[in-house]
């Protein structure tokens, strides 16, 4: 990667992603895109334009005009948040995503897809989810996703293009709140203990998800777009995940820092049901063996830092 464009850089991943990439490959050579205008590190700290990934003809002006040689598709609509608009949700993501890889083909850039545990569906193995099998997913974002798993294979097939992608577990980060995903609750969990001392947790206990802290995330974009084309069999929607948690392990995590933190419940059917839908742990061999995935924060590394993260970004002396 040399010429990257990145879109949906004001969501979750991008608020990171895009000021890591700056730091590795140079402010000038990271173009990061969104709908709305946005201030801080991505709007302001390298180059930025406004885009609506649906506009395909925008899309690849911006993107020969910057002579992009990889575009990192990151706008998409969550989990949730899809199920209260699922044609709107289908027309960002996966329309918007077509749009996206058709400019990358135009551009001979190489693409890179967040897929998601999403992906699955109550018919998967939820036990050490295997690499490759049943994909029923129960959400119009699962949908999405499985259906442009399928596209980026498709296109590697049929034009060449160089398509890389991972199904992202749950992630967790002190630098943006999510906004409207099933696994939410993983970040709202550390900053009402900073807060409150206290949580009350839309996700039922025992309702286990697989979980990964933002730093690792950034780094499994760069090394999977860095590797050897010839070592990747699957090439998109390779499963990677650092740990896999319920609510109340999470709780235990935090009161090794926060003794008295509280943890409570009330369950949004909802989300409850998303998230049993999905697996409780991947098998993420592939991505060990194809490119050398290796996660460094474990629950209670993530726990350390992500509370004195909070801490500082609340205005807090440490703990």
């Amino acid at each position: 990667m040399k010429r990257i464009l990145v879109t949906g850089a004001g969501g979750q991943i991008g608020v990171e992603l895009v000021p890591y990439l700056r730091s590795r490959y140079g402010a000038e050579n990271v173009l990061a895109t969104a709908r709305k205008p946005l201030s801080g590190p991505v709007g302001e700290g390298g180059p930025f334009a406004l885009l609506d990934v649906r506009d395909g003809n925008a899309f690849a002006a911006l993107a020969q005009s910057f002579g992009a040689d990889s575009i990192l598709h990151l706008a998409g609509v969550l989990s949730a948040k899809g199920e209260s608009d699922p044609r709107a949700s289908w027309d960002i993501n996966v329309v918007g995503s077509t749009t996206a890889l058709e400019v990358a083909r135009e551009c001979g850039a190489a693409f890179f897809f967040p897929s998601s545990i999403a992906a699955f569906g109550p018919s998967t193995p939820s036990k050490n989810t295997p690499q490759d099998t049943i994909q029923r997913p129960t959400t119009i974002y699962g949908v999405a996703k499985v259906t442009l798993e399928l596209l980026c294979d498709y296109y590697h097939r049929k034009f060449g293009l160089d398509t890389r992608g991972l199904r992202f577990p749950g992630l967790i980060s002190y630098e943006a709140l999510p906004g409207g995903g099933t696994t939410d609750y993983a970040v709202h969990i550390y900053y009402d203990a900073v807060r409150k001392g206290r949580y009350t947790s839309f996700i039922a206990a025992g309702t286990y998800m697989d979980m990964m802290y933002m730093p690792d995330a950034l780094a499994a974009v760069v090394q999977l777009m860095e590797a050897d084309p010839s070592k990747l069999v699957h090439r998109n929607a390779f499963n990677i995940s650092a740990m896999s948690f319920d609510p109340e392990e999470i709780a235990g995590s935090i009161r090794k820092f926060l003794p008295g933190f509280i943890l409570d419940y009330n369950v949004d059917p909802l989300r409850q049901s998303i998230a049993e839908s999905w697996p409780d742990s991947l098998d993420c061999t592939a991505a060990r063996e194809e490119w050398g995935f290796a996660p460094e924060y474990d629950l209670d590394r993530m726990t350390e830092d992500m509370l004195a993260r909070v801490r500082e970004k609340e205005g807090l002396p440490p703990a």
